[in-house]
């Protein structure tokens, strides 16, 4: 499904990644984990063409590192970066369609993928006609998984997003996580994490990156947390 094979980033002359080769298959939720500055953001950065790389990046076989950063989303890819960025001066609604607003999608595409964003996170309904600066860094990060799920079709790539939550909002987002699991089970996942234990119970494999290169991939059944 998505395959990485000899990527390589440098920023201002600095290497950042090192020849990075990893698969994720369909349906496969990944924990992609390392210390801070291991290479983690750089590689979904890289993903999303928000950064110039070397080497392949495929999608079901077609060669996406040739296409625009701006028109990747459309391929179905969703993206929650560790910041949020959200529009303080738009609703949480808003917030959330505007990926497909950009994208042009039917009035009927749009009401079925805010449907699902709903389903999968209630609470954000109950928030939505509340503006997105008056959310608290917990439920930003709902609202960024939401507007994630907007366009994340066929593969959704989460940045850190446990990080700096409470233990009850960081159980909510993995009952979120798990909940989009079963309801979606052709969607691939690969989610940023310092601590590899959070994602013991609901990712299938765990990719280890250190000094921007691939440490270990392990299955996480022979993980222990």
């Amino acid at each position: 499904m998505l395959e990485l094979k000899d990527l390589s980033v440098s920023i201002a002359g600095i290497s950042i990644l090192r020849n990075i080769g990893f698969t994720v298959e369909e349906g496969e939720t990944i924990a992609f984990v390392g210390r801070n500055g291991a290479g983690k953001t750089t590689t979904l950065r890289a993903i999303m063409g928000l950064v110039a790389a070397r080497g392949s990046i495929q999608l079901d076989g077609r060669a996406i590192d040739q296409v625009e950063a701006h028109e990747r989303p459309g391929l179905g890819i969703g993206y929650a970066p560790e910041d949020r960025r959200l529009f303080t001066a738009f609703t949480v609604e808003e917030n959330i369609l505007l990926p497909a607003r950009v994208a042009r999608l039917s009035a009927e595409e749009t009401r079925r993928r805010l449907d699902r964003v709903y389903t999968i996170l209630p609470e954000l309904q109950e928030m939505a006609k509340r503006p997105a600066g008056a959310t608290s860094g917990g439920q930003g990060k709902m609202v960024a998984l939401g507007r994630g799920l907007m366009l994340g079709t066929h593969l959704l790539l989460l940045d850190e997003p446990f990080q700096g939550l409470a233990p009850v909002l960081a159980n909510r987002y993995a009952e979120a996580l798990r909940a989009l699991r079963d309801k979606d089970r052709s969607l691939s996942v690969i989610i940023t994490e310092s601590n590899p234990g959070l994602l013991k119970n609901f990712a299938s494999r765990m990719i280890t990156i250190e000094r921007g290169e691939i440490e270990r991939i392990e299955d996480v059944s022979q993980v222990e947390a």
